[in-house]
C-alpha cells in the first residue's frame, strides 16, 4: 500500500510528540500549500507560523518546549539553541522556578525570522557544545550553566545556591561540581555581567504586541 501524505508527516511528527515544521515537511518533498490544506482539513493543527500539529495526536507534558524548540527552527535560526534560564531549572527539578514563559537562549547573532510567540522569552548568548546537554530528547542547558545564568539575570544568590543543592540530591551535580559552582556564586557579583563562560548574555523579551 503507497504512503499518504498523511503517513509521511506523522512519520516526521513521531519524532518530536506530533509536532513538525514546514521546512521538514519541504525536505521530504510536501509543500506548504498541502499544510495549509490539510490544516484547512482539520487533520493539521497549526501552532505557531511554521509549525503544526498531527490533529488529536496525543499532548505530552513537554510539547510546549518542543514547540518552542522548532519555532526557532522553523525561523531558519541557529542549530545551537538550548532551553535555559528559568525553564530549565524547571526542567531539571531543581529550586522552585516555576517560569510563565518558555527561556530559549539563541546565538547573539541569530535572526529569528518569525514573530516570537508571546510565551517565548528570547535570551541571547554564544553557546559552545559543553554548554548544552539533553534532556529527555531537548537541548537544554547544562545544570551549571543554567544555574551561573539565572544569577546573572535575576541577581537571586538564594535560588542559585538553592539551585546547587537540589542539583545535588538529584545526582545532577557531584561535590567537586558543586563545590566549584558554590565558589563562582561567591564570586560573583551581583552587577550585570557581560560574559558567561565567554559568552556574551542579553536577555530579550518577547514582544507583546
Amino acid at each position: 500500500m503507497s504512503r499518504t501524505r498523511m503517513d509521511e508527516l506523522f512519520a516526521i511528527a513521531e519524532e518530536h510528540d506530533g509536532l513538525l515544521t514546514s521546512r521538514e515537511a519541504r525536505a521530504a518533498g510536501i509543500q506548504d500549500s498541502v499544510l495549509v490544506r490539510l490544516a484547512q482539513r482539520g487533520r493539521l493543527e497549526r501552532m505557531t507560523r511554521g509549525v503544526y500539529r498531527i490533529a488529536h495526536y496525543p499532548a505530552d507534558r513537554l510539547a510546549q518546549y518542543r514547540e518552542a524548540v522548532l519555532w526557532a527552527k522553523a525561523s531558519q535560526g541557529p542549530e545551537r539553541i538550548a532551553l535555559s534560564h528559568e525553564t530549565a531549572l524547571l526542567l531539571y527539578g531543581i529550586s522552585d522556578a516555576n517560569p510563565s514563559r518558555v527561556n530559549l537562549t539563541v546565538p547573539t547573532s541569530a535572526r529569528l525570522r518569525r514573530k516570537c510567540p508571546e510565551w517565548v522569552a528570547i535570551h541571547r548568548a554564544n553557546l559552545s557544545p559543553q554548554d548544552i546537554g539533553e534532556h529527555e530528547g531537548l537541548p537544554v542547558t547544562t545544570v551549571s550553566r543554567t544555574i551561573m545564568d539565572v544569577l546573572l539575570a535575576t541577581h537571586r544568590i538564594d535560588v542559585a545556591r538553592q539551585s546547587v543543592g537540589d542539583a545535588v540530591r538529584e545526582g545532577l551535580l557531584n561535590s567537586a561540581e558543586a563545590s566549584s559552582l558554590r565558589r563562582s556564586i561567591s564570586q560573583t557579583s551581583l552587577a550585570p555581567s557581560p560574559s558567561t563562560n565567554g559568552s556574551q548574555v542579553k536577555v530579550y523579551e518577547a514582544a507583546t504586541s
